[in-house]
């Protein structure tokens, strides 16, 4: 899943073919406000920005997905000094591309960002979590339990991501609300329980007694830890 935001209609839809065609969904968004929106409602794998918006300079459109979203972030801009690349980096970045560019290149560069974001994905660094039947594979997006795949949303995969990368521990829940759907929802907790209880209806062997995500009552969540 890649998110372009980008207020150029031209790039928007050369961007939505090539990266299409290369296998990837593709969603684009013309405004800083539009692309915030979708990375709290899409959950993209990476995030192509432009850094001149309508609405927003997309540095600080980085800075404020950084202050409560993982997803990789790939600048592209006319501005190529140094200076510029910089702050973009400090500002969240994880890698930055000068127009004109190649589609080829931007392909690679996404590539090369999920895999180093896959290798960072579980809780100790690796691309796949298993607890008891439980098996997520973060480099295929994939979820099976009994070796068998299960279908999730794209919020109910982000929502089991977010807690694998902290399993063992309690997650509180104004932490998942902020990582997921950003800081205004920070006191939207029915938000949680709903996707909560649907995560545990196909993964849960009896959903009615959790035994892979545990309630701690008053406080959040937390998810088995992997088996040794």
């Amino acid at each position: 899943r890649v998110l372009v935001i980008d207020d150029e209609p031209e790039i928007g839809r050369a961007l939505r073919v090539g990266l299409t065609a290369a296998g990837f969904r593709v969603e684009v968004a013309p405004t800083a406000a539009e692309g915030k929106r979708q990375v709290a409602e899409w959950h993209p794998d990476v995030v192509v920005l432009d850094l001149t918006l309508p609405d927003a300079d997309g540095l600080e459109v980085g800075r404020e997905l950084r202050a409560w979203s993982r997803v990789p972030i790939i600048v592209l801009s006319v501005r190529e000094g140094e200076a510029d690349k910089v702050t973009a980096l400090e500002h969240g970045a994880d890698d930055y591309l000068t127009k004109p560019f190649s589609i080829a290149e931007l392909i690679a560069r996404i590539r090369v960002t999920l895999r180093h974001a896959a290798q960072g994905a579980g809780a100790s660094g690796e691309a796949v979590f298993t607890s008891g039947a439980l098996m997520i594979d973060f480099t295929r997006r994939e979820v099976k339990v009994n070796d068998k795949l299960v279908h999730l949303t794209p919020t109910e995969y982000a929502l089991l991501k977010y807690l694998a990368q902290h399993a063992g521990k309690v997650v509180t829940h104004g932490s998942i609300l902020r990582a997921l759907w950003g800081p205004g929802y920070q006191g939207e907790a029915h938000y949680l329980r709903v996707y909560i209880n649907q995560l545990r209806q196909k993964i849960e062997a009896d959903p009615s007694r959790p035994a892979l995500i545990v309630t701690e009552p008053g406080v959040g969540y937390r998810l088995r830890e992997r088996e040794s």
